[in-house]
This record gives structure tokens, sequence and C-alpha cells, in this order.
């Protein structure tokens, strides 16, 4: 942040700039622990080797290991049914494996057919993970021309680990094509296993193109080539420990394989972000130690300074962003939804390392390093480790003009969120799984064949004796093409299960209004779910929890603010045009995603919607980035306004010292998340392009122009606060 005032020792000193005493406390806790990391250097880098060798041997195998599945809303009337289906029904519930058979040439040959279903034997004997299989059954589960027909291979386990089954075992179901049947394993743990597939491939695909553009982009924002890599060590250290800790906490509890996907991403952009802070921080604060006319003993006590001083004040604004992130993602475990749940957490164990590391070991080494931070430096970086020249004339701009700038800056986010109230929203349909996925063809064969309503049949569960009036009330229903004969329980429970095939596609809009139409006509202990009806339900409970999960995070957000800068006006104006820009982003997203606006471009077909758990996850997350930037931008504002008490300065000063750092950090996050628009599957690209849109409003218009034209504006103001609230907050102070 600032580097205007060197340290110094506890009790009145005079402050320079205003000429006025200032009374300093001596050294907080964060400058305690910097001085500690730095003199105790040795320690630091034995603690994390020991844990980043530790956990790095789980590391590897984080993405075997994770939870394949999870979308579902818990407690819902589509679960019940999958258990009932599954524990009474041979396991032929959602969770099952539909396998498609299916010949071009004509009417399936029955000697190939019956090899086929020996092979479906063989395999579902051999893993306990597998039911019995169920044959295909004329005029159910066989096209009329007989060319297609379905065998299912029963569930015998839960959701996770019937995707992993998928996992192990779909080259060879795909293998037993013969006598010109093609096989295709299909439903819904096959369309996770191929689209988990899918969506690893594109992650790593990113991360390797967004690592050596991100560090194409240090080297220019540091000069220094070392300087720029070591937020890349920093971030692989913190990357490592989450990957292993994610593994280990898999153990007891199902973690999404998604939540590593997500915690890759945001481990390197907030960990890129936080040490970009602190080492330019530091290198400021060690060239003010005037190290070159020291000897190698003072260059030592020089460095242990500036990492005291850069923990006093950038250590404490990122702890505080990284609080912030940690507060959002937090209101996300709210959802009743465990793969949404556990993406959060895989967030918020990866920050957690990430901050960890940056409050650790990035200290030791900037301590130990001292003056060869700067070392490997290119041309344009020679004395330029304090405020830019570039963005103090910047702030002295907004200082003359900042209605004009303010104005135009919300202009142009509030005519891009202006298309969020169209915005919609659903559960992805089979378009997110690339065309040549196994389970894409089968569901694309079924619907041709057989009905487009088909690949999503509803299942009813019902008591035998209401089995007559539960099959009467879906054939009258409007949406229901076809339905099936009772089927009794395996076992004595004295349960018969009914499938009807809806006339549209499991994506289509009218599913909703033909299963909550069927919900409502059944009799009282007839309960309705299946594939289409648990990805409906999850919608609505994400669409029930977003306000709940929205509304506490900016609460919780303000709350943060507040405590930290002690200074209400301030925090409440921060926490909404955080929230401008989120809207912003949202309003882009309705427009390339809904709309279809550059889809050609980008090279993805638009659903018409963004995917059902884009508003409550991705909300957290832009929301959670959004106030990183805020909280050092205001950060920064607060140092000065403490050292000179004059808004105005501050103002200046927070552009000057804040403003290069913020946009290269921006520069970063974006070149990370729009490296993800470049993966195939919609929904890498889809968190991609919102996330990596947010970002760049967020830094251009909201924290260099909109929020510093706010602090000029507001004065003093910003900074006020009632003496009864100033009495009732914890003492914080930014000022070194």
């Amino acid at each position: 942040m600032s580097i205007d005032v060197p340290p110094a020792p506890a009790g009145d000193t005079p402050d320079e700039q205003s000429g006025t005493t200032a009374t300093t406390t001596g050294p907080g806790p964060l400058a305690r622990l910097g001085t500690w990391a730095a003199t105790h250097r040795r320690w630091v880098f034995g603690i994390w080797a020991i844990l980043v060798i530790g956990l790095g041997a789980a590391a590897p195998s984080v993405f075997s290991s994770l939870a394949g599945a999870g979308w579902q809303a818990n407690g819902s009337e589509s679960v019940h049914v999958r258990e009932l289906a599954q524990e009474h029904f041979g396991g032929n519930s959602s969770a099952a494996i539909q396998v498609v058979l299916h010949s071009e040439s004509g009417p399936l040959n029955q000697t190939g057919e019956s090899q086929i279903l020996a092979g479906l034997d063989r395999i579902a004997h051999a893993d306990d993970r597998f039911a019995a299989v169920i044959p295909p059954q004329p005029g159910m589960t066989v096209s009329p021309d007989g060319r297609t027909a379905i065998a299912i291979i029963g569930a015998n386990a839960n959701t996770d680990e019937m995707v992993k089954a998928v996992d192990d075992h779909k080259k060879e179901i795909t293998a037993l094509s013969r006598d010109g049947i093609d096989v295709y394993p299909t439903g819904s743990s096959a369309l996770w296993s191929d689209f988990n597939k899918a969506n690893h491939d594109a992650m790593m695909k990113a991360e390797m193109f967004s690592w050596p553009l991100t560090l194409a982009i240090m080297i220019v924002a540091f000069g220094s080539i070392v300087a720029a890599g070591l937020p890349l060590l920093l971030t692989l250290a913190g990357l490592v420990a989450s990957a292993g800790a994610l593994v280990l906490l898999n153990m007891v509890t199902p973690i999404s394989v998604w939540a590593m996907n997500f915690a890759m991403m945001f481990a390197l952009a907030l960990g890129i972000d936080y040490a970009l802070f602190m080492v330019a921080r530091f290198r400021a604060a060690y060239a003010l130690q005037e190290p070159d006319g020291l000897d190698d003993a003072g260059k030592r006590r020089a460095a242990v300074r500036a990492t005291s001083e850069t923990m006093d004040t950038a250590g404490k604004a990122i702890l505080l962003s990284g609080l912030t992130v940690l507060v959002s993602l937090s209101a996300v475990l709210m959802v009743p939804a465990p793969s949404v749940r556990t993406m959060a957490v895989g967030i918020m164990l990866a920050v957690v390392f990430v901050l960890a590391a940056s409050l650790t070991l990035l200290p030791a080494t900037l301590a130990a390093l001292g003056g060869k931070v700067n070392a490997g430096s290119l041309p344009w970086s020679k004395g330029h480790h304090g405020a830019s020249p570039l963005f103090t004339k910047w702030g002295h701009f907004l200082h003359r003009h900042p209605w004009g700038p303010a104005v135009i800056a919300i202009g142009i986010l509030v005519a891009l969120a202006a298309p969020v109230f169209g915005l919609k929203v659903a559960m992805p349909s089979i378009a997110v799984v690339p065309q040549d996925a196994p389970v894409r063809q089968g569901y694309e064969i079924i619907a041709q064949e057989m009905g487009p309503g088909v690949p999503g049949m509803l299942t009813v569960i019902a008591p035998a004796d209401e089995a007559a009036q539960a099959s009467s009330v879906a054939a009258k229903n409007p949406g229901i093409a076809m339905v099936m004969p009772a089927a009794p329980a395996a076992d004595d429970s004295g349960l018969v299960m009914i499938q009807a095939v809806p006339k549209a596609d499991p994506s289509d809009p009218s599913m909703r209004g033909t299963l909550h139409s069927l919900r409502r006509a059944m009799p009282d202990g007839a309960i309705v779910g299946g594939p289409s009806a648990e990805n409906l339900d999850l919608q609505d409970a994400l669409n029930t929890w977003f306000p709940r999960v929205a509304g506490t995070i900016l609460a919780l957000g303000f709350l943060l603010l507040l405590v930290a800068l002690r200074a209400p006006v301030i925090a409440l104006l921060g926490t909404v045009v955080s929230l401008l820009s989120t809207a912003a982003a949202f309003g882009v997203a309705k427009l390339i995603f809904g709309d279809g606006i550059g889809a050609s471009l980008l090279g993805f077909q638009p659903q018409g919607f963004l995917n059902g758990w884009g508003p409550v996850f991705f909300f957290a997350m832009i929301f959670a980035i959004a106030m990183d930037y805020t909280v050092f931008l205001l950060a920064t504002a607060k140092e000065h306004y403490e050292h000179h008490d004059d808004p105005h300065q501050a103002q200046v000063d927070a552009m000057a010292y804040s403003g290069r750092i913020i946009f290269a950090a921006a520069a970063v996050m974006v070149a990370v998340f729009f490296s993800f628009a470049l993966a195939d599957p919609l929904p890498p690209k889809e968190m991609g392009i919102i996330l990596g849109v947010a970002v760049l409003l967020d830094a251009l218009l909201i924290r260099l122009i909109l929020l510093p034209a706010i602090l000029r504006i507001s004065g003093h103001g910003a900074w006020w606060s009632p003496r009864w609230l100033d009495r009732l907050l914890p003492k914080i102070s930014f000022k070194h």
C-alpha cells in the first residue's frame, strides 16, 4: 500500500506530511508475525516444506478421489424417490446406467443382443456397485422399429460411487458393440462421468495456458523476474496443500470434484493478487531503508523492518480481504445441495492455504531475499517502487473532476446491468457434454428413436392400493406421452413403480409445469421423481436460497468493512458499488449465454439460459473478488487519511500507491478467468467469461473511477463515525 512513512519507534513521532504529532502504539500482531517469520525463516520454510510434501503426496489423486455427483436438493421428493427405487426396485433408480443398444441397418440382431446382455451381466456381477441387469422390455424400452433398446444396470451404491463405477467400466461397456449394434452407456451417472472428464480436461487446458500468460503479466508489472516468480511459487504451495487437504477431507465426507476445479482457478487468481500487494509494498519499504549504504548485517535488519512494515499495512488488507472472501463463500453453505456446498468448501480451503502462505511463507521469503527481490530487473522498473506517476496524475484528475467520470461509470454499469432482469436459469441440458461423448450419443439416439421425453422419464412410487389412481393421474396429464404398467417392488414393501414418459425434452421449460401438476394431482401416498425431477427440485432449491445467500453475503461484507474501516458511510458505499459491478456482470451473462450474442465467436451453442447454479455461486465469487479490490483501495486510503487527516490527499494517495497494483492484479485475474473461456464444455466457459467480465468492470469502472470519485466527493464524511459506534468497534489502524 503506501510507503511514504518509514518505520518509527513507538511513542510520539512527528508526521512529516502534516507537521502534527501522531501517537503510535507499537507494532501490531501482524507486524510481530512478520518480524517472527523474517527472523525464524528456517522454521517457516521447514513447516511449509513438511506441509507441502505431506499433503502433496495425496494431491496427485485429487481428481480421481473426489466425488463426481452431488447435484441434488437434499430432502427433496425426487431424492426420496431415488432412495426408494434403489432400495426396493433392484436399483432401477435415476443413478442406474441406461445402456443403449442401437442398430443403423435394421432391427437389432437377436444373437448380438444376447451376447451384449451377457457381457453386461458379467460386468455387473464383477462389481458390487452394480445391481442386476434389467433387459429391454418390448413396448416399454424397445423402439417401435426394433432398432433401439435400453438395458438397465441397476445401482447398488450412492450417486458418487455410481459415477466412479461408470468411470471404471464405460470403455468396457462400449467395447461390447458387435454385429452392427453400437452400445452407449447413458443416464445421469454416465452423464456426470463424461461431463466431469470433459470439464477436468478443459480446466487443465486453461491452467496450462494461463500460467505462462500470468508470468508474462507479472514480469511486466514487477519489472523483475525474481519478484514476478514469487507469487506463482506462493500460489503453487497453497494449491498443492489445498489439493491434498481436499483428498483427506473427502475421506470424511464426499467432496465434489468441482471443488478442486474452482479451487485451482481461485487459488491462482487470489494468490497472485495477495502476493502482488505484499511484494510491491516490501520493495517500496525496503527501498526507503537506503540499503545500498549498509553492510550485510544492516541489510538483513532492513529486510526485517521492511517485512514488519509490509505485514502491518498490506498484511492487514490481505487478511481482511481473505476473511471477506471466506465469509462470502461461507454463505453458499446454506444451500442444501452437496455439490454446491463442497465447491464452496474447496475454494475456501484453497483461500485459507493461500492466505496462510501469504502471511507466513511470503514474508519469510521476502526477508531472506532482501534486495535480491529485484534481481533480474528490467529497464523500466528502475526506481519505480513507490507511487506510480501515471496513477498519481489520474488521482489528481479525479480530484479536480470527480463528477463526470463517476456519472459515466455509473451509466455504463447500469446499462450493462439492465438485462439482468430478463435472465433465465435452468439446470444444464445434454448440450453441455461434448458431441462425441458416449452419453450424449446414446441420449440423442433415444430421443430420436423413442421420443424426446424418454431420456428424462418421470418415476412415480406409490403404495400398491394407489397404483391405479396414480397411473390414471399420470395418463390424464397433458404433458405425459405414455405411462408404463405399474411394476411391483422386488421385496414385500407393498410399493409399486410407475414410469411416465413426458412429451418434452428434460430441459424444456414445460417440464416444470408437468412435474408440479403431476405432484398436485397424485394421491397422498404417491411421490414423483426421476432425473428430470431431481434437476427441477435442485433448481427450485437454488432459486429459493439465492435471495438468502445474497442478503447474507451483503450484510457480512458490510460488517467486515465497517469493522476494518470504522467508517459506516464508506463501508456502505463500498458494498453498494460492489453489488453494482456484480449486477453488470450478470447482465452481460444474460446477453451472451441467454441471448447468444457472440456465441459463434466464443464457440458454443446457447441454451437460452444460464446454468442453474450460476446465480448463487457466481454471485458469491464475484462479490468476493469485488470486495477484494474494495479492501485494498479503501485500506490504502484509510492509511493515508490516518496519516494526514486530509480526505482529498488520501484519495489521491490511494490511487498513487494502489492504482498500479490493482490494475496489474486485475490484468492477471482477467487473463486467468478468460483462459477458461477457451474450454469446450459450457459451464467452465460461463464461469471464465462471467468472472473475467466482472473483474474487468470492477477494476476499471469501480476501483479506478467510481470509488475514488466517491472518496473525493464525500470528503471527511466518508470516514465519519458516530461516537457510540466508535466505542463499540475494535481499534484497527492501517497506519504503520
